[in-house]
């Protein structure tokens, strides 16, 4: 257990889009550690996110941030490692102590960063936002990413090992809006059966379904 677990003196601000996976997975582990926090939310499409304000928090104008007390903080998976070594009553639970655990959970975070960002995530923002950009390339950078977590689940129920980690908050988003992006999940049983063990976990709150994505499950 961590003994110096505590609850913050105020609730915790964060700066985000509901649109965003990336603010998802804090609003997600916020919710999942019980700790109170205030939702801001930045108009990406007014370019909030480019004013002087908001690059005084994040000067690569990027969402989320979150601010704790005199704490400003950002890049979501920053912020997760953050919230469990800072808040969790017990860290280990979400990030693993041994080196291999970390290591596993590391290698998640790294993907989430990379494939998953410039796959399924980007392939959303295409259609999310009506980007004329041809999205083939990118819907096939996707599946093969899907393809890829497909065969590794079969392996064992979580990304990392047999319980749910930080890996899992890191990818989940992404990957369960993967059809906004015209990326079906259809052919991907085990990664569809991983999306609703990450959704059964306690506090889970799932990410809003834009009009696209209405309509991509229509």
């Amino acid at each position: 257990m961590n003994a110096i677990a505590t609850r913050p003196a105020q609730p915790i601000k964060l700066y985000g889009a509901a649109v965003s996976g990336h603010v998802h997975r804090v609003r997600l582990f916020l919710t999942m550690l019980g700790l109170p926090f205030e939702n801001i939310e930045v108009n990406l499409g007014q370019r909030e996110h480019r004013t002087p304000e908001f690059l005084a928090r994040n000067p690569f104008g990027q969402v989320p941030v979150i601010e704790d007390g005199e704490l400003t903080l950002a890049d979501s998976n920053a912020i997760l490692v953050y919230l469990n070594e800072r808040y969790a009553a017990d860290p280990a639970r979400w990030m693993p102590r041994d080196a291999v655990g970390a290591a596993r959970v590391q290698r998640w975070f790294s993907v989430a960063a990379g494939p998953l960002a410039y796959g399924p995530a980007a392939a959303r923002i295409l259609a999310l936002f009506g980007l004329s950009d041809d999205p083939s390339e990118t819907v096939k950078r996707s599946h093969a990413l899907l393809s890829v977590m497909e065969t590794h689940l079969r392996q064992q129920p979580f990304l990392a090992g047999p319980e749910a980690t930080l890996a899992d908050i890191a990818n989940y988003a992404y990957v369960a809006h993967a059809p906004e992006g015209s990326v079906s999940l259809d052919g991907y049983p085990r990664l569809r059966e991983w999306l609703a063990r990450v959704e059964a976990l306690p506090g889970f709150v799932p990410m809003v379904r834009t009009p696209v994505g209405l309509a991509a499950v229509a």
